[in-house]
């Protein structure tokens, strides 16, 4: 159980890692009748990107922290403090399992670094799911509104995705580590 929750947890590090940087959060939308398209607009926490034809990709890093929108400047903080806390507690269980396997007498340390990993992956997973829950849900919400004009509407992109499938191992593997 520890080395599945080792597993889960280290690949929902990298899951929230690659979440992060990907500028797939946010992609354009094509709800009118017109199917040919020759570009694609992706967003995402850092850049902005703009694919035309599929041949060539040009992104763009936010001119100024200033600008942004503040649920944007939010979601950065969480993400970037998710990304860290993840590698806190990956460290953490590395530790824990490698002490439980070290040391047969002493239960009370081991437990207590399995516990502390455990408690920083689930509350890494919340940092994760609030960011990626909010922009999908802002997302379907822009989506179905009328008022909103066709080129400003956007889809789910692959980062949203990741950060859910990230933040669902990363729960499971503290679920794990606090069942001890």
């Amino acid at each position: 159980l520890q080395i599945t929750g080792l597993i889960f947890g280290g690949v929902g590090m990298v899951g929230t890692l690659a979440a992060t940087a990907m500028p797939q959060w946010r992609v354009s939308a094509y709800v009118d009748g017109n199917i040919v398209v020759f570009e694609t607009i992706w967003e995402g926490l850092w850049m902005d990107c703009i694919s035309q034809l599929g041949l060539r990709l040009q992104c763009k890093f936010y001119d100024s922290v200033l600008a942004l929108p503040p649920p944007l400047e939010a979601f950065r903080a969480l993400m970037c403090m998710a990304v860290g806390l993840a590698i806190v507690s990956f460290l953490m269980a590395i530790v824990g399992v490698k002490y439980t396997q070290h040391s047969k007498e002493g239960h009370q340390g081991v437990s207590i670094f399995i516990l502390a990993a455990g408690i920083a992956f689930l509350l890494t997973g919340t940092l994760v799911l609030i960011p990626v829950s909010w922009t999908g849900g802002s997302i379907v919400r822009d989506f179905y509104d009328p008022e909103v004009p066709a080129p400003l509407k956007r889809e789910l992109g692959a980062a949203l995705f990741v950060g859910w499938g990230s933040s669902a191992l990363l729960l499971a593997a503290g679920a794990m580590y606090c069942h001890f």
